[in-house]
Order: C-alpha cells, then sequence, then structure tokens
C-alpha cells in the first residue's frame, strides 16, 4: 500500500486548466482498482491517494502521468 501526496507548487495558478484532465486521471486510477481513497489536504494544500495493487515503479508511472504532475503544478511524494 503507498500514499501519494500531491502538494500545490509554483505553479497552482495553472490547476484550472489542467483540472478535467486531472479528473479523468483520478477516475481511471479508481476503475483500474488501484486508487483506493483520494481526497483534498487541507488548507488547500493539494491532494492525497491511497494506492494498493500496485509495485512502486508502476506507481511511479501513473503518477508522472497526471496532467498536474506532468504540468508542475503539483509536487509528488510517494
Amino acid at each position: 500500500m503507498f500514499i501519494v501526496l500531491l502538494k500545490f507548487s509554483g505553479n497552482k495558478g495553472q490547476a484550472n486548466q489542467f483540472m478535467e484532465g486531472h479528473k479523468a486521471w483520478i477516475k481511471r486510477g479508481f476503475a483500474d482498482g488501484v486508487f483506493l481513497l483520494a481526497g483534498g489536504l487541507q488548507p488547500n494544500l493539494g491532494g492525497g491517494i491511497v494506492a494498493h495493487k500496485t509495485s512502486l515503479s508502476e506507481l511511479q508511472s501513473r503518477v508522472s502521468d497526471d496532467p498536474f504532475v506532468a504540468e508542475n503544478v503539483v509536487s509528488a511524494e510517494i
């Protein structure tokens, strides 16, 4: 089991531009059975995901596919 922290970076202002892709990425994670829980970090710091049934390398690849990560809206920590 893994915890993924997605913390806003300096490009936080671009979040709206990539929000639909980010939501689709999260939905795919649940559909694939990898994400168990996703939610926001308070106060307005970013988000967190609980993931399972995956390897670290597979999860790293999945996280790098998140448009928020790819566009540096957030930094990811697994």
